[in-house]
């Protein structure tokens, strides 16, 4: 059996005590982890997601800020910003096992969907390392535009799309030959992107100019500038692809594009200074951190409505769903922990309250982002 959809079929058969009443009965080889970036105690904290609680904090380098599961292997890589590296852990033994030297201020690491080439943006450098994860060495070395923040690599593994802050561009990367194909100028310092699930089209943030570009990924050129809030920090992109949900992080709103048509279809007040959002994978639920209200803010999709306001720590900023998605993880970058929200699907008398903090997991100084991994134990459990 594929081993994702041996994972799902497992979860699937879980009983989970938060949920049901009844005690948590984890498949004896499956785990489920939290990887947690600490910027400022250069350590990675590992979170159970049975227990919620840190089982082991792993020393990396030096302002550790991205960090990614990869979709293939039992791994995760995190981009050391100050020591210019990736770190590589092994997640069934949760040590490092690799590192991988890269360019000056790297931020964040993508990885193809069949877990080979992983992509990192080096800001200080103007360029993109090209790493083969298998071998764990940079395998290319891509200029692009000045100061790139991003490098994002279509599902189809043919394109990475790159944004240029300090250029005011988009670089596209012919990932077959590890070539700049094309630079497209855009809007005002681009930051975040995400890409359809078909491959087609990407869409970029602009801080500064308050827009979002769409990129034709075919033809290599700006099909439009769409105008939204006030310092667009992140995007959310629906599992199916229909919708594009935009943080304004100064105008405390959401902006909803419709991404067929090209087109802003709704903008909904959300909370003070909204900086980033997710979106379950059954399309119908965003859930927001408002960075400025020390809460999270749960949106119906479905009905267009507000469904609820959870307070957490201080400056909640990233956030990550467990593979069940009866939970939601929230990094409080101020407070130094992870906020735990319960998504109960019935409520009761003494639990009245659909969506409620279940806990709050301390990690290290100032966690920047989180990374899920679940997977099938290899080997026995140290």
């Amino acid at each position: 059996m594929n081993p994702l959809k041996q994972i799902a079929a497992i979860l699937a058969g879980l009983c989970l005590f938060a949920l049901g009443g009844c005690h948590n009965q984890p498949a004896p080889d499956l785990r489920q982890y939290a990887y947690v970036s600490n910027g400022k105690s250069n350590s990675v904290s590992v979170i159970d997601l049975y227990s919620f609680r840190t089982i082991k904090t792993i020393p990396v380098g030096r302002n550790p800020t991205g960090v990614t599961a990869s979709p293939t292997r039992n791994q995760v890589y995190v981009v050391n910003t100050e020591s210019n590296s990736i770190s590589v852990i092994d997640a069934e033994r949760n040590l490092v096992v690799g590192t991988i030297p890269v360019q000056r201020t790297p931020y964040f690491i993508d990885v193809s969907v069949n877990g080979k080439r992983g992509y990192v943006a080096s800001s200080g450098s103007a360029n993109v390392s090209v790493i083969d994860l298998e071998a764990r060495r940079v395998v290319a070395t891509v200029g692009v535009g000045g100061a790139p923040g991003v490098a994002r690599v279509s599902p189809d593994g043919k394109t990475a799309v790159v944004s240029n802050r300090g250029g005011d561009s988009v670089s596209l990367i012919d990932t077959s030959r590890n070539q700049v194909r094309g630079t497209i100028a855009v809007c005002r310092q681009p930051g975040d992107v995400v890409i359809l699930p078909d491959s087609s089209k990407a869409f970029i943030a602009c801080s500064v100019s308050s827009q979002v570009a769409v990129v034709d990924l075919v033809s290599g050129s700006l099909l439009t500038l769409l105008d939204v809030g006030q310092t667009p920090v992140s995007l959310a992109l629906k599992p199916d692809g229909g919708e594009l949900f935009v943080c304004n992080f100064d105008s405390d709103s959401v902006s909803v594009i419709e991404t067929s048509t090209n087109e802003v279809g709704n903008t909904f007040l959300i909370g003070t200074h909204p900086s980033q959002a997710v979106v379950s994978s059954d399309n119908s639920l965003l859930y927001v951190s408002n960075f400025g209200a020390d809460a999270v803010a749960v949106y119906s999709i479905d009905t267009g409505r507000l469904a609820a306001t959870v307070p957490v720590g201080s400056r909640p900023d990233a956030l990550a769903l467990s593979p069940n998605q009866h939970f939601l993880l929230v990094a409080d970058a101020l407070a130094g922990d992870v906020a735990v929200i319960l998504k109960r699907d019935k409520t009761t008398k003494a639990n009245p309250a659909p969506f409620a903090l279940h806990t709050l997991v301390p990690v290290g100084i100032q966690p920047n982002q989180i990374a899920v991994k679940a997977f099938i134990a290899q080997q026995p459990t140290p």
